[in-house]
């Protein structure tokens, strides 16, 4: 029992072998996989994937990525998919300085335009954070009184981090850098987090875990993630998998699939 809270099996990097790869997944025990949208196109085609199958569940929203390319009819196109049943966040959305594909204006402005719309048709937001830790928190903070559920996705934080984003109510996703050989600082929180508010992910295609970093990344090797917290937490793989399950499907509201 586990469940990929977070990948983008839209890309065009699954389009040789994308049923293979649900197959792989659904196979493997993998019970639910949560596909994201990052802009209006990929969240089209994330629900149509979503409706294809039992156990692939889908999210609407603008990456920070794309901010620029946000206006009125756009958001007013995906708001119109938000009572779709296999609609269960908004996200991916954020902030992200490191490679600033968009104006900072415009990447603020479209978070909280979709906070706001994530607020109104009350779905969990997943959150795109990079580079921007003071900016993410002041806009959070500022707006104490919406009460926000949702996941900080992909963290790259230190503990002190992860904590604060707890104590304001989200969930901290663990992604499969938690393998690699020099990453100290997800490890210490992978380890230290309370298990209560842990979601796994595996943000396929990107940031593939050992041992197959190297190769396009899938749903299925969110079981390596797994497999790694448990060892650093010395504890049972089939914990891991069935507390960051029930913590996915609580957040998600996620049913039970046959």
């Amino acid at each position: 029992m586990l469940i990929d809270s977070h990948t983008h099996l839209d890309m065009k990097d699954f389009d040789k072998d994308r049923s293979q790869v649900i197959e792989r997944a659904m196979k493997a025990g993998i019970t639910h996989i949560i596909t994201i949208g990052t802009d209006l196109t990929s969240s089209v085609k994330a629900l149509q994937l979503a409706n294809g199958y039992d156990f692939i569940f889908s999210s609407i929203g603008y990456h920070p990525h794309n901010a620029e390319n946000i206006d009125p009819s756009t958001l007013k196109e995906l708001s119109g998919m938000a009572a779709e049943s296999k609609i269960v966040a908004w996200g991916e959305i954020g902030l992200d300085f490191y490679r600033h594909l968009s104006p900072t204006e415009k990447q603020i402005e479209a978070f909280e335009q979709q906070l706001d719309l994530a607020n109104h048709f009350d779905l969990p937001v997943i959150i795109h954070n990079r580079e921007a830790d003071k900016d993410l928190l002041e806009i959070l903070k500022k707006r104490g009184d919406s009460k926000y559920r949702g996941v900080i996705h992909c963290f790259s934080g230190d503990y002190d981090l992860a904590m604060t984003f707890i104590q304001m109510g989200f969930y901290i996703s663990i992604p499969g850098t938690v393998t690699y050989k020099n990453a100290f600082r997800v490890q210490d929180v992978a380890s230290r987090l309370p298990l209560d508010r842990m979601l796994l992910e595996t943000d396929a295609p990107f940031l593939t875990p050992v041992p197959k970093r190297g190769r396009r990344n899938e749903p299925l090797f969110v079981t390596y993630t797994a497999k790694k917290i448990a060892n650093l937490r010395k504890t049972d793989f089939h914990e891991i998998a069935r507390r960051t399950s029930e913590n996915t499907k609580k957040l998600f509201r996620l049913p039970d699939v046959p």
